[in-house]
């Protein structure tokens, strides 16, 4: 089989494609022929070394869709599967054109959802609806502030939010994200590069809940709350360092909740898929390219120019 590797650390021209050995399944494995998978930043950290991956050659790739290759576990050679939970846990793979995945990770494609939008959905729209719901326990009629409205996550959340019957602000770099916001459902964009976001959203009314992408803005998400808020930490695209101001934060009573490694529950993945086959949410799709085209992926995304996700197709 195909797979888009890199041999040594260094910037995306490393990434090539070689002819692989096909993976062998374990006795609970399927083999999923992989279709799409997406780039996220995780790759990029993996490619020129800032996350050791450990061993060399390594394959990318946190997520894949693709169909199930032989009749086994209750699956049928054909049926279309997201593979992403199954992959993420081992830090990478989409990148090859067959993986070997536990068949309990497995889940179907609902009919009407493309294998873009499949994949596209995968990480993205499990950490937006964990962080909403799960921990953010984001309820009708609430008010959140979701950072980095433009990215995977952010641009997802905001329409889980709007579903939910939710009144949304988010941030964008320019004017041109802001219009592609407010299409998406955002009631409030705030150029976070010209204007102070937590005073900005604080003067239209706070909020109840903030998903904090960036981290090193934590004292403007503070200053976004209303009292007994919850703030729920799932990214740091800013850096690691935050200061803030704790006798806002005493005095708001507001609560902040860590999300590492942030993953909702299978039944919720299928009710995300539902949600995309029934047109009620649909993940963004910035570019989509052959994954020979892997380097110039993660050009883009390095890039920060973009809305939305990049999905890679295997030929």
């Amino acid at each position: 089989m195909k797979a888009v590797q890199f041999e040594q650390y260094g910037d995306p021209e490393v990434l090539q494609v070689y002819e692989v050995t096909d993976p062998i399944p374990g006795p609970s494995d399927m083999l999923v022929q992989v279709k799409a998978t997406t780039v996220n930043h995780l790759d990029l950290f993996q490619r020129d070394g800032s996350r050791p991956v450990g061993k060399l050659p390594f394959t990318p790739g946190l997520e894949a869709v693709g169909v199930v290759e032989r009749d086994s576990a209750g699956f049928h050679a054909g049926e279309r599967v997201m593979t992403t939970r199954a992959i993420a846990a081992k830090g990478g793979g989409g990148y090859a054109s067959k993986i070997a995945a536990p068949a309990a990770d497995l889940v179907r494609i609902p009919g009407g959802v493309t294998f873009e939008e499949a994949v596209a959905a995968g990480l993205t729209s499990s950490t937006a609806w964990g962080a909403l719901f799960d921990l953010g326990h984001l309820q009708a009629g609430e008010r959140v502030l979701i950072w980095a409205g433009a990215s995977g996550v952010g641009s997802i959340a905001i329409q889980f939010a709007k579903h939910a019957g939710c009144w949304v602000a988010t941030t964008a770099s320019n004017s041109e994200k802001a219009k592609e916001l407010q299409r998406l459902g955002a009631d409030l964009v705030v150029n976070h590069l010209e204007q102070k976001v937590g005073q900005v959203v604080r003067d239209a009314g706070g909020v109840d809940l903030v998903i904090e992408l960036v981290s090193t803005t934590l004292q403007a998400s503070l200053d976004a709350c209303k009292e007994d808020a919850r703030i729920v930490l799932i990214g740091n695209l800013g850096g690691q360092q935050a200061t803030v101001d704790t006798q806002a934060w005493r005095l708001r009573r507001v609560t902040v909740i860590g999300g590492g490694q942030l993953r909702t529950s299978m039944q919720n993945e299928r009710h995300i898929l539902e949600l995309i086959a029934q047109k009620a949410v649909a993940p963004v799709i910035a570019h989509v390219l052959p994954v020979e085209q892997a380097a110039e992926a993660h050009r883009l995304l390095a890039s920060g120019k973009i809305l939305g996700k990049i999905v890679l197709l295997h030929s």
